[in-house]
């Protein structure tokens, strides 16, 4: 099912990338960003935001330019998280591709809220759905380019030469430069599909990469999480923005289970476990991650005993606080608390 049209304005971290994508083409972008009101003040960037209707103008007048290249595959290319250093190690030390999935919601929370990347499941293959809600009048197919390239090179990274992919679905008809495609990414490209996917070998999910770290990966996770408090993020209605949204306010949540998050959602627990699938997210491992970075909040910036933080997680006693906190952080909370500035 499509995401309903999007419209509101977007944050605009990806500013210094279309500066180095527009390089890469061999011109200047600051000009077209003038001519269409695009703010560039990179001191204050993490307030910065671009309506899709400024995108489309920017991104049109970008393809123009790029004379040698079509600039939406550079784009996708040359993406790095370079303003949320996190994510790119978060990325980096993961485990399995499955592992690197929770990146699409901080994008669509930080980057794009009209992006929604999910995995499907068929069979022997995997389908990494792109569903891009922009207002009616805006083109997406220069965006889901550029969206897919950015994927595709990340699993090019992160796989090596087993980065094989099956075929790439498009729901846009096949435009003049069709022939691009193929040279780019190498697969079988099908336009005028219902669905937006690159599809794949279903095995290549769990192939053990060679970056994985599992210390520095829960760090990573921590440290993006903090930085969600402080930039600015879509006002989704997601459900698992919700339950993220509930854990903060009613921290006690955390040691409870479903039915009582239900109850404080105001649905019926099987709702619940239907709308979290529907989103690919399963209760468990989100109370998880909350109560790792909430024990993290408490260890550094409170004076809560570690037995309060135990009790208050909803755990049976220290121990069982101590064992779950050491495979999250890699470290003993009592140490996480002596040195959390190395976070």
């Amino acid at each position: 099912m499509s995401r309903p049209p999007y419209s509101a304005p977007i944050p605009f971290l990806t500013l210094p990338n279309w500066i180095k994508a527009a390089a890469h083409c061999g011109f200047n972008i600051e000009p077209i960003f003038r001519q269409h009101g695009i703010d560039t003040d990179l001191i204050h960037l993490e307030t910065a935001t671009v309506s899709p209707a400024q995108l489309q103008q920017v991104m049109a007048a970008c393809v123009a330019r790029a004379k040698n290249h079509h600039y939406p595959f550079v784009l996708g290319e040359t993406f790095a998280f370079e303003y949320m250093p996190d994510i790119g190690t978060f990325l980096a030390t993961s485990s399995t591709l499955r592992e690197t999935l929770r990146v699409f919601d901080w994008v669509r929370e930080l980057i794009n809220p009209a992006l929604n990347v999910r995995l499907e499941e068929r069979g022997e293959e995997a389908w990494l759905l792109l569903e891009f809600g922009v207002s009616e009048t805006t083109p997406t197919a220069y965006f889901t380019e550029s969206t897919f390239a950015s994927i595709y090179k990340f699993g090019r990274t992160l796989l090596g030469e087993r980065a094989v992919f099956g075929r790439l679905c498009l729901q846009h008809a096949a435009p003049s430069y069709a022939e691009e495609y193929a040279k780019y990414f190498g697969v079988e490209v099908r336009f005028g599909q219902p669905q937006q996917a690159l599809v794949f070998d279903r095995g290549l999910l769990d192939v053990p990469l060679e970056g994985a770290f599992p210390v520095l990966h829960r760090q990573a996770e921590y440290r993006v999480q903090r930085q969600l408090t402080a930039l600015p993020k879509n006002t989704d209605s997601s459900i698992v923005a919700l339950i993220g949204q509930t854990f903060a306010a009613r921290p006690e949540l955390l040691g409870q289970g479903i039915e009582r998050m239900a109850e404080a959602l105001g649905l019926h627990p099987r709702t619940l476990q239907r709308r979290l699938q529907d989103e690919g997210q399963g209760y468990a491992e989100l109370q998880g991650r909350a109560r790792f970075h909430k024990a993290a909040d408490w260890l550094q910036a409170s004076e809560l005993s570690i037995e309060e933080i135990s009790e208050r997680l909803g755990f049976s006693d220290r121990r069982s606080f101590t064992r779950a906190f050491s495979r999250w952080a890699g470290i003993s909370p009592s140490s996480f608390r002596k040195k959390p500035h190395k976070l």
